[in-house]
């Protein structure tokens, strides 16, 4: 086992499936020893667990719902067992649900909340003595473009994402003196097999004229910016999310509008106009 990660010990939460599976498999490529968490995808995780053996790296595969902080809490403990200590954290797990803000109930935003929220602020606080006492690391929290622009429908899953990259920022302030990184990554358009189910086609070609670089980001796309956050390329990195969108989220959706309808701003003022 070679690459830039080589030796150090990670936890991915969330890696069944999507983003968290080939972000397992990107460390264990870069010749880390990595512990997988899974809620459901047990076959997808335990493949990977496979395909890492198999390059001659270590690997398990852990089930914990995170819905139940002690469930959170027992995950990371298993994790350093195996691991025998941390010096990567990627809070990968979470879920989405799209619902109109006045049908929300507060069992489903409870749901939401402590899986996305609740679940990795008390994975960090246990694992946190294991990655200072290794002289530093780096900790990834999965936010989302969500967290940072609107779409209707999505009050409760854009409210935990924007929770994330308020926390991140805190506890990179704290923590950086420990020598502790901790930053964020905020995904655009990437189908993986949750949208597949939820559309019910694995076509989602139209996304393409959505995105200003004209093609939707692949799960890999995430994980080589996550193992770029985790190394030391990054070292000066500190209390960030790291919007890998496309250039989505840089785009004035009511920009074609103002061709429509002939709008040319600075006429009469700047030459030319």
């Amino acid at each position: 086992m070679s690459g830039k990660m080589k030796g150090k010990r990670v936890l991915v939460t969330g890696s069944g499936t999507g983003l968290g599976r080939e972000t397992a498999l990107e460390f264990g490529r870069q010749g880390a020893q990595v512990a997988l968490h899974y809620a459901h995808s047990k076959e997808g995780a335990e493949s990977a667990v496979d395909e890492i053996l198999e390059m001659g790296g270590k690997a398990t595969a852990i089930k914990a719902d995170l819905q139940k902080t002690e469930e959170s809490i027992r995950l990371a403990k298993e994790a350093l067992d195996f691991l025998g200590g941390m010096d990567v954290l990627v809070n990968n797990a979470g879920i989405s649900m799209t619902l109109e803000f006045e049908n929300v109930t507060p069992e489903q935003y409870d749901t939401v909340y402590n899986v996305n929220v609740r679940a990795q602020f008390f994975i960090l606080q246990t694992v946190l003595p294991a990655i200072r006492s290794a002289g530093g690391g780096s900790v990834i929290n999965l936010s989302s473009v969500h967290g940072i622009r609107a779409c209707k429908g999505h009050s409760v899953y854009a409210g935990t994402k924007g929770a994330i990259i308020a926390h991140t920022r805190e506890l990179a302030v704290e923590l950086a003196p420990y020598g502790v990184r901790v930053n964020a990554v905020a995904p655009g358009a990437v189908p993986v097999e949750n949208q597949f189910k939820a559309a019910g086609t694995e076509d989602f070609s139209e996304l393409a004229e959505l995105i200003p670089c004209g093609f939707a980001g692949t799960p890999l796309d995430i994980a080589k910016t996550i193992i770029f956050l985790a190394s030391d390329d990054s070292r000066y990195i500190v209390g960030q999310t790291i919007v890998v969108d496309g250039g989505t989220t840089s785009w004035m959706s009511f920009s074609n509008e103002f061709n429509h309808i002939g709008l040319r701003l600075g006429k009469g003022y700047v030459k030319g106009l």
